[in-house]
């Protein structure tokens, strides 16, 4: 497969933003970079099968008064779609990536951060090496620590995980990202929006990392990564007294009510607003209430307190 470049873009009133570009490995990572420069730094960093897109009214929401950083992982959104021969597609490229854009941006001041998805493990993996440039936590539907013992692996991703024929639909078919345009999603969504998140996943060849982010699962020590995500997991203490809000979509078939109460129990101080009523996508069935509980959190003083809320 070659790095297929994706150009269509979602419609203007959807998608209203500036591409930028860095040059990672010799491919090029797409991220958005919007709002003041010298504004507090807010770093947003999507799953699988989701791109940047998926924070796009956050950024909306955010953009006035803070700079809005939003990558799409390498394979993934606007960014390079390289074959294995070019990209390992492993947890530990993820993360440099990361770091390499942190770097080039020279953020000024600390950054909150924002994750769902792989995006927690990504991006927790970077925080509790640099716990001192992180000022808030926002955690949505996501994990940084071994899936929980009472926690089983569903099995649609174990097909993609550990069996060819599950590579092969999500190749040929788009098994992954079209799927989970159906059923992340608890509330309506227009055909549009739906469309918008399976866009840049459109050949094949253009689906590989929504294949590659399965099947880099580390659920043993055997795994590539699991090292990352045990040492991730026992620095989390390290961000325990960052002011830290979690919403949750309690409909996520994946990451469920197990995975919350592991988080709750890393950060018992947390911010809680729970949504017994949405799933995966929560920031797209939390609506516009959701965002605005998300920028009043980030917008608030630091010294501000912060206690159980419950959504």
């Amino acid at each position: 497969m070659s790095g297929a470049r994706i150009v269509a873009r979602p419609p203007e009133h959807l998608y209203p933003f500036s591409s930028h570009y860095l040059k990672v490995r010799g491919l090029r990572l797409h991220y958005l970079d919007e709002g003041p420069r010298d504004a507090p730094p807010v770093l947003m960093l999507h799953g699988n099968p989701t791109w940047s897109f998926y924070y796009r009214n956050l950024v909306r929401a955010l953009s006035e008064t803070h700079r809005c950083i939003v990558p799409d992982h390498i394979g993934c959104g606007l960014s390079d779609k390289p074959g294995d021969d070019k990209y390992d597609y492993r947890l530990d490229s993820r993360i440099e990536d990361v770091d390499s854009l942190i770097k080039h941006l020279d953020l000024a001041g600390p950054i909150t951060l924002v994750v769902h998805d792989w995006g927690g493990m990504i991006g927790f993996a970077w925080a509790v090496r640099n716990p001192e440039r992180i000022s808030k936590l926002v955690i949505l539907n996501t994990a940084a620590f071994p899936l929980p013992e009472e926690k089983r692996m569903p099995p649609a991703l174990s097909l993609v995980r550990d069996l060819k024929i599950g590579e092969f639909l999500v190749l040929r078919f788009n098994a992954f990202s079209a799927i989970a345009a159906r059923v992340a999603f608890k509330k309506p969504i227009s055909k549009e929006i739906r469309k918008a998140y399976t866009l840049p996943y459109d050949s094949p060849a253009n689906r590989i990392a929504t294949a590659r982010f399965v099947q880099d699962i580390p659920l043993s020590e055997n795994d590539p990564g699991f090292d990352i995500l045990l040492k991730t997991a026992e620095h989390l203490h390290l961000l325990e007294n960052k002011p830290c809000l979690i919403a949750w979509g309690e409909k996520d078939f994946v990451f469920d009510n197990t995975f919350l109460k592991r988080w709750l129990d890393y950060y018992p101080d947390a911010e809680i607003h729970r949504y017994p009523d949405c799933g995966h996508y929560i920031l797209e069935d939390g609506g516009p209430a959701l965002i605005d509980t998300i920028t009043n959190f980030i917008e608030i003083r630091e010294d501000s307190n912060h206690g159980h809320v419950s959504g």
